[in-house]
């Protein structure tokens, strides 16, 4: 260690603690205390003591007077990575928020017991991964960005049937191994990573696969984090956390579904992997791909940039028929109808409905006289048309990750849908036109991704239905060119000055610090997009072009430290209302 001098960030939420404080390195610490280890260190106010990470170590210091020692190590390994903290100061500066408040993402809570053992195993060697050459892993490996479309259908792996695009991930990140480099996977929930495991275990790579999801056990999640901080290769995997992981030698960051609302983190400072992802890649220089099952209007913005470029995995296609009403007065037109009819000979048909409920089911099973509209109907109507067929309900409350073989109806929500062997002999999409209503800013690209997401579950050569929508989002759909969709939609959005064609912020909190706040964003180039005003509370809602970003989050930061350092009143006078601000919020309006 050079220095005895430590540069602290603390375990702290508070805006005007959101920097780095230089303690004094007692000489028996000396040995310890290096960067990445977790400490506690006094607090001059009140006397108590705060938890932190050491982020450098340093001969000298600007602070005036002598330094207060760090209070104790509480664990000599360092698990804060230098390329994650760098990663984690880049965050929070571009959305106004704290260091401390992304760490806590980034980095599991310390289990003593894990630790403990880890520090006294034996280190195993990684061996080199042989794997096929890969020409899409070739250019991430060179530092490209790259938006692609996945292979559309289900693949066999093992006694399983995971998505087209977890084998392209799967082939990708396995040639990423090879050339002894990590990789790492963000995707949205449980059952992508499932898909994603499924793959990798029975790749080359297999050996090398960490998942780091929420989901696992604090002890395994430790367990995981502390492996990422050795040297790799590693294939690190889970959801919208694994892009915080730790890899020092990152070759390619992969994001499937980047638009998936589950990508955005509901934590302060509410950052999406699609944004943390594009920040490391600035960082690290490692290649970035984002997958998914239709175009963004998002990343259409970054390959009409230049910034990204397009990339096509798989020439197939989905056999979607956009199917009118027929004017029989039922949700099933006659022509889908048929097709099920001819389906259900085969294997599984999924209908894809807004919401099925219980009711559904019950129906569907007796046949039993129709029960009030939507699900109700479409129930009533199949039951009638496959008189003791099978049937399966998947929604939020009864989840299923894939469904027998053989004749069976499966009557699904929106992102619900389970699995089939070989995929789905028919695929209907009802309630398209209910599901356009709903009042979004984002509402057509994500029924395109909901419906194309539906569509990949079919078999090869099995039909899907789009019933009773028309327009560009069904022509998208039926020729399976959603960039086209996409460059409409930012065009659109770009007259408007909607998102992504600009950034947006959202701040509520005392009217006073609201409107104080609006004055100092319009001369940094905000402007005031909406506001409202009730009960001594203010929501304002401004927009500025991206250039103007860090100046806008420099400005939201100013004003949340000034707003945190006031004066509070004393108990049992209530608290005074909060200024908070939001960045880039999915739905400002």
């Amino acid at each position: 260690m050079v220095g005895d001098v430590a540069k602290v960030v603390l375990d702290s939420p508070l805006p005007r603690l959101d920097h780095l404080f230089d303690y004094r390195i007692p000489a028996a610490m000396a040995d310890q205390v290096r960067p990445g280890v977790r400490v506690k260190v006094p607090l001059r106010v009140a006397g108590r003591v705060a938890d932190g990470f050491v982020v450098a170590v340093a001969d000298v210091t600007e602070a005036p007077g002598e330094l207060t020692p760090i209070d104790r190590v509480v664990s000599p390994l360092p698990v804060l990575a230098p390329e994650v903290w760098r990663l984690a100061r880049a965050v929070a500066d571009r959305a106004a928020g704290t260091a401390s408040d992304v760490l806590r993402l980034a980095v599991p809570k310390r289990q003593a017991r894990v630790e403990q053992k880890w520090s006294t195993a034996p280190r195993s060697t990684r061996e080199r991964v042989e794997a096929p050459a890969d020409d899409l892993a070739t250019a991430l490996l060179g530092g490209a960005r790259i938006a692609a479309l996945p292979t559309p259908h289900q693949v066999p792996v093992g006694d399983g049937w995971p998505g087209g695009w977890a084998a392209d991930v799967g082939r990708v990140v396995a040639a990423v191994a090879a050339a002894g480099r990590t990789a790492i996977v963000a995707v949205p929930d449980r059952r992508d990573l499932d898909q994603l495991e499924t793959v990798l275990c029975a790749g080359p790579a297999a050996a090398l696969a960490l998942r780091v999801d929420a989901s696992r056990q604090p002890a395994a999640r430790a367990r995981a984090h502390l492996t990422a901080l050795q040297p790799g290769p590693h294939v690190i995997i889970g959801n919208r956390s694994a892009v915080y992981a730790p890899a020092a030698d990152l070759g390619a960051i992969v994001v499937w579904e980047e638009a998936d609302p589950f990508h955005q983190e509901p934590l302060a400072p509410y950052a999406s992997t699609r944004d943390v992802a594009l920040l490391r890649q600035e960082q690290s220089g490692a290649g970035l791909l984002l997958l998914s099952s239709s175009r963004s209007s998002t990343v259409q913005r970054l390959v009409q940039l230049g910034w990204c470029a397009e990339w096509e995995v798989s020439r197939a296609r989905p056999e979607v028929v956009l199917t009118p009403d027929d004017g029989r007065g039922t949700r099933i037109p006659s022509a889908a109808y048929r097709a099920a009819q001819r389906a259900i000979l085969a294997g599984p048909v999924l209908v894809q409905v807004a919401r099925p409920g219980d009711a559904a089911l019950r129906a569907l099973r007796a046949g039993e006289a129709p029960v009030p509209i939507d699900a109700g109907r479409t129930a009533h109507e199949l039951g009638r048309a496959f008189p003791g067929v099978p049937v399966l309900l998947a929604d939020g409350e009864h989840v299923h990750d894939a469904v027998p073989p053989g004749p069976r109806l499966v009557v699904a929500t929106r992102g619900a849908e389970p699995r089939a062997p070989g995929g789905y002999r028919a695929v209907l999409l009802l309630d398209g036109g209910r599901m356009l209503l709903r009042e979004s800013l984002w509402v057509a690209e994500d029924c395109l991704r909901w419906w194309s997401s539906a569509a990949m579950l079919a078999a090869p050569d099995a039909p899907v239905h789009l019933v009773g929508v028309t327009g560009d989002v069904a022509t998208a759909l039926a020729t399976w060119r959603s960039a086209d969709f996409a460059a409409r939609q930012l065009a659109d959005r770009r007259e408007l000055r909607f998102p992504p064609a600009v950034r947006t912020a959202l701040a509520t909190g005392p009217v006073r610090a609201v409107e104080d706040l609006l004055g100092e964003w319009a001369p940094a180039g905000a402007e005031l997009l909406q506001r409202t005003t009730a009960d001594g509370l203010e929501r304002a809602v401004v927009r500025f072009p991206t250039s103007a970003g860090p100046r806008v989050a420099a400005v939201a930061k100013a004003a949340l430290l000034r707003h945190g350092s006031a004066r509070r009143p004393k108990p049992p006078a209530p608290p005074p209302p909060v200024l908070r601000i939001r960045f880039d919020p999915l739905e400002p309006l």
